[in-house]
C-alpha cells in the first residue's frame, strides 16, 4: 500500500526529478528539487495519517525517515554542484571556441594549429606594434598566360594543389602566410609572435618550396615556376580595417623592398634572391652576390644576394 510504497522504492522515484534539474546546470535549482523532494518525504512519513497509524514498522521510524530525507536533499546539493562544474566547462569551452574563431578569422583561415595556439597562450592579439619581420613574397612565375589557355576550374585547382604544398612548408618553419595575392602570396616569419631565427626558418622555408615544387611539377601535366624575394628588417604590425572586418597586416618599407627583390627574380633568371640584412643574419656561405642593384622606387642601391 502507500505505506509500504514510501518505505521501500517509491522515493527513489525523487533522484529521477533531482537529476533532470542537473540538465539546467543550476545550482540553486538543483538544491530547490532535492530540498523540495526531502521535505514532501519527511511530511508523508511523518503526519500522514497512514503513516501515523504504522508509527509500528521500522521502515517508517522517525530516524530512517530523517536519513534518508537527509540523503536526498544530499544528492540535491550534489547535483547542483555537477551541474555547476558542467556549466563552467561548457563556458570555458565555448569562449576557447571563441577565442579561436576571433584568431582565425584575424589571421585568416590559412594560420596554421600550431601558430593559433601559440598565439592563444600569448594572450592579446589586438596590440599593434612595430617588430623586425622576415618578409617573403612568393610568385608564380608565368601563371597567368598559362591560365588563359585553361578552364577556370583547372586554374583553381592547379592553384589549390600548389598552394597547399607552399603553405604546409611555410607553417612546418612557423610562419604565417598573411595574404594570398593572386598567383603568389605573402608571408611573414617573426609576426605575429616574436622569432630571433626568423630568417633562418624563412631561408630554410624558402629552399624547401623550391625542392618541393620540382616534386609537385613531375606528377603534374602542368609545371610551375616560382620566384621568391626575402628581405628582413622592421614593420608596423597590427589589425587594420572597419569595426565590422579587421585583418592582421605589416605596413613599411620592408614589406615594398621585400616585393621589389621578388620581382628581381625575372631580372637574373633566378628564383630565391635575399636582401643583405637577411645574408647577414644568416652568413649562409652558398649566397651569390648580385652587387647593388637598382630598384625602382629607391634613390639608393640594393645589395642582393642569390641563393637559388
Amino acid at each position: 500500500g502507500a505505506v509500504q510504497a514510501l518505505g521501500f522504492v517509491g522515493p527513489l522515484l525523487y533522484f529521477v526529478f533531482i537529476i533532470l534539474s542537473t540538465l539546467r546546470l543550476d545550482f540553486w535549482l538543483s538544491t530547490f528539487t532535492g530540498f523540495v523532494a526531502a521535505a514532501e518525504l519527511l511530511g508523508l512519513a511523518l503526519f500522514h495519517p497512514a503513516a501515523q497509524a504504522s508509527a509500528g514498522d521500522p521502515m517508517l521510524a522517525a530516524a530512517f525517515v530523517i536519513s534518508r530525507s537527509a540523503v536526498i536533499f544530499a544528492c540535491g546539493v550534489l547535483a547542483g554542484a555537477v551541474g555547476v562544474q558542467l556549466r563552467r566547462q561548457f563556458e570555458a569551452s565555448f569562449a576557447a571556441a571563441t577565442a579561436r574563431d576571433y584568431v582565425t578569422n584575424l589571421f585568416g583561415q590559412h594560420v596554421s594549429p600550431q601558430v593559433v595556439d601559440r598565439l592563444l597562450a600569448a594572450g592579446s592579439t589586438t596590440s599593434s606594434d612595430a617588430r623586425q619581420v622576415a618578409v617573403m613574397f612568393v610568385d608564380i612565375r608565368g601563371f597567368t598566360a598559362a591560365a588563359r589557355r585553361r578552364t577556370p576550374q583547372e586554374v583553381v585547382d592547379r592553384l589549390d594543389a600548389a598552394f597547399t604544398v607552399l603553405v604546409e612548408i611555410v607553417d612546418r618553419n612557423g610562419g604565417i602566410v598573411n595574404k594570398f595575392l593572386g598567383d603568389g602570396f605573402l608571408a611573414l616569419f617573426g609576426a605575429p609572435l616574436d622569432d630571433p631565427d626568423a630568417p633562418r626558418r624563412a631561408v630554410t622555408a624558402a629552399r624547401e618550396m623550391l625542392a618541393a615544387i620540382e616534386q609537385h611539377n613531375v606528377r603534374s601535366d602542368w609545371p610551375l615556376r616560382i620566384g621568391i624575394g626575402l628581405h628582413l628588417g622592421h614593420v608596423v604590425a597590427g589589425n587594420v580595417g572597419s569595426p565590422r572586418r579587421k585583418e592582421y597586416t605589416v605596413i613599411g618599407d620592408t614589406v615594398n623592398l621585400a616585393s621589389r627583390i621578388e620581382g628581381l627574380n625575372k631580372e637574373f633568371g633566378s628564383q630565391l634572391l635575399i636582401s643583405d640584412t637577411v645574408h647577414q643574419a644568416i652568413d649562409d656561405v652558398d649566397a651569390v652576390p648580385l652587387g647593388d642593384v637598382p630598384i625602382r622606387g629607391y634613390e639608393q642601391p640594393v645589395r642582393v644576394w642569390r641563393l637559388a
